[in-house]
């Protein structure tokens, strides 16, 4: 039987994250993940640029039941940090948008920048590896599908439920049972949304059409772009308010941020008043929303037929679209897991398992999601990181 001071199962942001701190600490690092290639969500991320971090990380961008548990990780380990390496890597990057960073040429980059990193400290990586029992006993003893391994130290690091044509698996889970820990229900997060079936006709009809948005349910919202599709809504307004809507509830859409749109068609009703109502809402809206808005407000004519009362309702149609998603798209294109590991189960500081001397849960297994824009990423950084140290 093999011996290695730490195993860590998934070898994903997180998982890379901790091998490597643990081998620059001199430990002997076995990194195991039953995918062909290590890090494929970093490669796909961000449209192959990956949005690695973000200029403004505080525990308020992270839903967990425990919203403040992230706060020592990203303490110790912060997105700066890792700007840092990512600068000294001769990797050139940009913010695109709301402290969102990405890299110039490709996600790549980053791979090789955390390869290498491995590959300096001695980190020995078994993919195309399954797990298949661990026991405790002393330590942990931890079949392969290739070999036994015996360790000191188990890190799970196997990510969520999302994209599972990737490999996504709810293992981690099943380890956490495994050893009696509680988990937090999980659900797919920033995700789009689906509409019932007597709802998607007019929203199939803006297919590909897109707007900046407002999104509200309850007292949270996200002012970014808003994407209509054939199943229902997407892009990162959508994404980011699907990780806070509750089924069976309703979400507002502000389709025309920025604008005044009863104060707009007034001014305009003077002025060029025998223009249809539709042409007239078309020149703040993309043609295709603005004939849905009309639709909506049941509104038809000349601008200039309108009363006051009319265009109110128009401009409410427009301001406060209130419609009521029957699901998401699932794990199927969710980019995060929501739920996890119960973070009362582990020690801030070090991401150990209370109960369990050695054995470790980081990353998206564990009961902290971020918010769209890199927010995960670094805490895949941040919690390897913390792990890293303590293994």
């Amino acid at each position: 039987m093999r011996k290695f001071d730490v195993v860590i199962i998934g070898a994903g942001a997180a998982g890379m994250m901790c091998a490597i701190q643990a081998g620059e600490r001199g430990r002997s690092v076995l990194l195991v993940d039953h995918a062909k290639s290590a890090g494929d969500k970093i490669r796909i991320s961000g449209g192959g640029k990956c949005n690695f971090t973000n200029l403004d990380v505080t525990y308020q961008k992270f839903l967990s039941k425990n919203p403040r548990f992230a706060m020592s990780c990203l303490a110790r380990y912060t997105q700066w940090d890792f700007i840092d390496w990512v600068t000294n890597s001769g990797i050139a990057y940009h913010e695109k948008t709301l402290g969102q960073l990405f890299c110039d040429v490709s996600a790549k980059e980053i791979l090789d920048m955390l390869h290498k990193a491995m590959f300096n400290v001695g980190v020995t990586i078994e993919l195309s590896t399954s797990v298949m029992s661990v026991d405790e006993l002393n330590g942990f003893d931890v079949k392969l599908s290739t070999s036994n391994v015996r360790t000191d130290s188990l890190v799970i690091a196997t990510g969520g439920k999302s994209i599972p044509k990737m490999g996504a698996t709810g293992f981690g889970y099943e380890i956490a049972k495994q050893f009696g820990l509680s988990l937090v229900e999980t659900r797919p997060g920033l995700v789009p949304l689906t509409f019932a079936q007597q709802e998607l006709p007019p929203i199939k009809a803006m297919a590909g059409t897109s707007v900046q948005a407002k999104v509200s349910y309850n007292k949270t919202s996200f002012n970014e772009g808003l994407l209509f599709t054939h199943r229902g809504l997407s892009g990162p307004s959508i994404l980011q308010i699907s990780s806070f809507w509750k089924e069976g509830k309703e979400i507002a859409v502000d389709l025309a941020v920025g604008e005044d749109i009863l104060e707009t068609l007034k001014l305009q009703r003077q002025e060029t008043g025998k223009q249809a109502i539709h042409n007239a809402l078309a020149r703040l809206l993309p043609s295709a929303v603005a004939q849905f808005a009309t639709q909506q407000a049941n509104v038809t004519g000349n601008l200039a037929d309108q009363s006051d009362t009319a265009l109110e309702r128009l401009a409410n149609a427009v301001h406060n679209w209130r419609i009521k998603p029957v699901g998401s798209e699932g794990y199927r294109t969710a980019e995060v897991t929501l739920g996890g590991v119960n973070t009362d189960e582990l020690d801030a500081r070090t991401m150990e398992v209370k109960s369990v001397k050695g054995l470790y849960f980081i990353g998206e297994v564990v009961d902290v999601t971020g918010w769209l824009g890199g927010y995960n990423f670094q805490w895949a950084w941040s919690s390897g990181w913390a792990a890293g140290q303590s293994v």
